[in-house]
Formats: C-alpha cells, structure tokens, sequence
C-alpha cells in the first residue's frame, strides 16, 4: 500500500432498478482497499455504456420482467457502482503485485470471467455489475487485467474510448462469425460505441465495413473506414437500398446491434445470391435497440443455411489482442464528449434523449479530475 490514499472518495451509487433518480451522489464513500492479485486506480475517465441504462432499468429479461445481466447468476446487489471502461492510474498494489506497477496509466478489462479459459467466456459477468466499477473516483481491480497504456497522444478520456466494453465485443462479433479479409460486412447502429468500433477493426483485419447510421453522419463513418453509408430514415426496401449503396457487393456477414424488424430484410439481402458465394450468409447480433422480439422464419435460415451468432463478452485472448493493437495505435478514438461525475444523471437522459445525434463514447470524468486537467464538459 501506499500512504497517499485518502479514507473516502466521490462517487455515484446505484442503489435499485428504475430511473436515473436511483442513481445516488456520495461525497463520502469508502475508497476500497485492494485485495491479493489487486491494484486500486485513480481513476480519471469511464465511458458510458448502453449497459449501464439497460442494468438500471432491468431491461436484461426475455419475458418483459425486471431482470439484471444473470449469465453467471444473479450478482448484481445494491449498492453497486456501476461503469465497465475504466481508465486511470495505480495508486497502490495489494499482496502480490510488483510497487513497480505504482504510477502507471492502464485500460480495464472489463470482464468478471468465469475461470481461466482464453477462448471461452460463456458465463460473463463484468465490473459495474458484478463488482464495482468506474463511476468513482477510485476502485479495485484485478492486477492482471488493468493493462498498462502509455500512449501520450491519447487523452485519458480518449483512451476510454476504445474500452472493452464495447471494442471486446465488437471484435467477438467479428470472431464468431469467422470475418476474414476481403469480405465485406454491413454494420448497423454504425455511429455508437461499438458500431464506429467494428469499422475500424474491420479494416485493421482487412475485411470492408459497410454503415447503417441514422442520417447527417456519412462524412464521419467514412472516415472512420466505412466503404459506404446507409441513411435508415430513407430505406424503404433494404436489399435494394443496400445494393445500390454498396454497388450491388455481395455482403458476407452483418454485424447487427439494432434488431427489430430490420433483422429479416437483412438477412434475405445475404440470400439474394447463394451461387456467388464464397461463404454462407452469417449473422452476429449483439443489440436489440430496435425491438427485443423478431419474427423470423426459420425456413429463410435453414433453407440458406444462414449462420446466426448471439454475442455478448468476448474472452482474455480477444482482449489482449485489442490492447496490442491499442498500444500500437491501430484505432482512432471518436470522443463525442465529456461530462463530470456528479452529473451522471443528467449524461443517462442525455444519452437517451440525444442517441441519434452522438457519434461514438460519451466519457464520465470525476469532477476533480475535470478541474486538475482543465477539461471542457458537455453544456
């Protein structure tokens, strides 16, 4: 340990299911001690994460009843502070970790996994459900998955950018459905978290990114490596809309975070040519912003042979290959802006009411933080 923590800290707790009023500012909480295996962080930066919304409100059910993210049983309990992509820095190491790691900057992996497997996590839980997370202005976390980023080109908060939360996730749903180079993939939702994630990591693998975004941000997804962009507003047949955006490519794999009715027509876009392809159509889905139900006919599935992967977490060798490839300054951050700790309230209605206007992370930074680094919120 080391002498310069403090007793209490900052914090934003949840302490039940409902709305953003069950999210309850502390001036006062404990600041955690770290345990064997642990380092506590300073931490300066937590992008939000659709996640944290979903959590709140108990969206996490397939029947419509108020239920948290269970995979690994139910371990969320109140009081819990929630917030999975954690930047910040060692501040003191428990019983066997190096002093050595005291003063580096690092990136969580978000993950609560399950047991020591690097290609499995069927059971998933994370910090910020499972354990506390970011929303603070310290925690605890498992030494070996708080990885050093030194990168002084990126920000703190631009380094939470590129979280696990939903850069582990957009790389398992390339994983899973087998995206290889030269294929191309169409991306939904392509302006969030983990949309402008899966374009840029289609092209660090060489695979050709294709965008469905709400309109007004075809400039900024190009950028960010997209081929080409669909404006959903204006789609009334999507096969034909997405043959004419794409200039009639036969797309190889969708990566879909919306759902809903759009799910289908996707699909039979994939099926429209089976004698051209090289693959079969697949299918990863890790949202559902769009509508939890779909009626989906199983003959269009099996007749086509189409490949349908449900992802949430991904494993411990999709993350240390992302924090490679960070470390490397393979990605581009896209920053849509900050806010402080004690207005968490105010970023969750934010982050609903203004959903289709953001591109890419809404970053949480401590107030503290904000005034020692000058930082510029959000009005």
């Amino acid at each position: 340990m080391t002498a310069a923590v403090p007793e209490t800290m900052c914090a934003m707790v949840l302490t039940g299911h409902g709305g953003p009023d069950r999210l309850e500012w502390h001036d006062d909480w404990p600041v955690p001690r770290p345990g064997p295996g642990e380092v506590l962080v300073r931490i300066t930066a937590c992008a939000k994460n659709n996640t944290d919304r979903k959590v709140r409100e108990g969206l996490y059910s397939d029947d419509g009843a108020v239920a948290s993210f269970a995979m690994a049983g139910e371990t969320l309990t109140f009081p819990r502070i929630q917030g999975a992509d954690v930047v910040g820095h060692v501040v003191a190491v428990g019983p066997g970790v190096s002093p050595d790691r005291i003063g580096e900057r690092g990136l969580l992996d978000f993950n609560i996994y399950p047991d020591q497997r690097d290609d499995l996590n069927l059971a998933p839980d994370y910090f910020g459900h499972g354990a506390d997370g970011g929303y603070a202005e310290y925690g605890c976390f498992p030494s070996d998955q708080f990885h050093a980023i030194s990168n002084p080109a990126l920000s703190d908060a631009e380094l939470a950018t590129l979280g696990m939360c939903s850069w582990q996730t957009g790389y398992h749903m390339l994983t899973s459905a087998n995206v290889s180079a030269g294929e191309h993939v169409l991306v939904t939702g392509a302006s969030g978290g983990v949309g402008t994630a899966l374009l840029q990591m289609c092209r660090v693998i060489g695979a050709i990114p294709h965008a469905i975004a709400s309109a007004g941000k075809a400039e900024a997804l190009r950028a960010l490596g997209a081929e080409s962009v669909i404006a959903r507003e204006t789609v009334t047949d999507w096969p034909v809309a997405i043959a004419q955006a794409t200039g009639g490519v036969t797309i190889d794999a969708v990566m879909d975070l919306v759902g809903g009715e759009m799910t289908v027509p996707l699909i039979r876009t994939m099926c429209r040519d089976l004698r051209g392809r090289r693959t079969p159509p697949r299918l990863s889905i890790a949202g559902a912003s769009a509508g939890n139900v779909t009626a989906l006919p199983w003959t269009l599935i099996y007749l086509n042979q189409v490949q349908i992967f449900g992802v949430s977490h991904g494993t411990r060798a999709e993350a240390r290959q992302l924090i490679s490839w960070i470390r490397e300054n393979r990605f581009r951050p896209v920053l849509s802006g900050i806010m402080p700790l004690s207005r968490l309230r105010e970023a969750e209605q934010l982050f609903v009411e203004r959903s289709r206007d953001f591109l890419g992370k809404l970053v949480i930074v401590p107030d503290r933080v904000i005034a020692e680094q000058g930082l510029t919120p959000m009005a």
